[in-house]
């Protein structure tokens, strides 16, 4: 039998206008697709129901795989896989696969030569690179940064460092309810001439992206609490 294939689907970056963010394929994918490895059941669930309103969602089979779940995809993957059907990996914002646990599945996809088909949607990570004004042909994403005040003050300083020796754009995020201590680091381990683009709710009506030196930031009032947040820096 012909095996499945692995479709990487991507979601909303917030409760924003599914035409708006998502080409019309997506709807017609997810209208085909019945079993779904999603990084949040609940919030897969909604997503799916509000790109296809007609879809009956009992039918479909969702598995988790966020960092604290559990999924053998010995038995839950591949035997689907095998028997023809196809499977779509949902995040729980943006593209599967960047900031999430969903490349283990891709990876176990490619060991069985099952064909993985990249589906085109919104990057939070890319939207703000390309709106930053900053070094587009030479970046890096550097995911969450440490928690610990230390090593979060370390790794800000050597970021800084490598982004002046290499013209790199620095990218990295922070969960929303810590971004104003990452920012309040940024500012204090960073040179004043460094450039520092703030990304907020990207794709939503309340989207806001500035780039502005350290030393501009220091004087800025920001809101930015509780709001999904992306940080690119460049250092000169």
């Amino acid at each position: 039998m012909k095996k499945g294939k692995l479709y990487l689907i991507p979601s909303l970056l917030g409760d924003s206008d599914a035409n708006a963010s998502l080409p019309k394929t997506i709807a017609n994918h997810i209208k085909e697709i019945n079993i779904f490895f999603v990084e949040n059941i609940r919030s897969a669930r909604r997503f799916v129901r509000k790109v296809d309103k007609k879809k009956n969602i009992d039918n479909c089979t969702f598995y988790a795989f966020g960092k604290h779940d559990r999924l053998n995809l010995e038995e839950d993957f591949l035997p689907h896989i095998l028997n023809g059907e196809n499977i779509g990996i949902i995040s729980e914002a943006g593209l599967p696969c960047i900031a999430d646990p969903g490349s283990k599945i891709v990876a176990y996809a490619h060991d069985f030569q099952i064909d993985v088909i990249p589906l085109v949607g919104p990057s939070s990570i890319l939207l703000a690179l390309i709106a930053s004004g900053l070094n587009g042909q030479n970046f890096v994403f550097h995911g969450y940064l440490p928690i610990d005040k230390k090593e979060r003050e370390r790794k800000i300083k050597q970021m800084e460092s490598n982004s002046r020796k290499e013209n790199q754009s620095q990218i990295f995020m922070e969960t929303p309810y810590r971004n104003h201590q990452l920012l309040d680091a940024i500012i204090k381990n960073s040179s004043n001439k460094a450039r520092l683009c703030i990304a907020t709710n990207i794709t939503l009506s309340s989207e806001n992206i500035k780039t502005k030196t350290i030393e501009e930031w220091k004087n800025t009032k920001l809101d930015i609490h509780k709001k999904p947040t992306i940080f690119l820096l460049l250092a000169k």
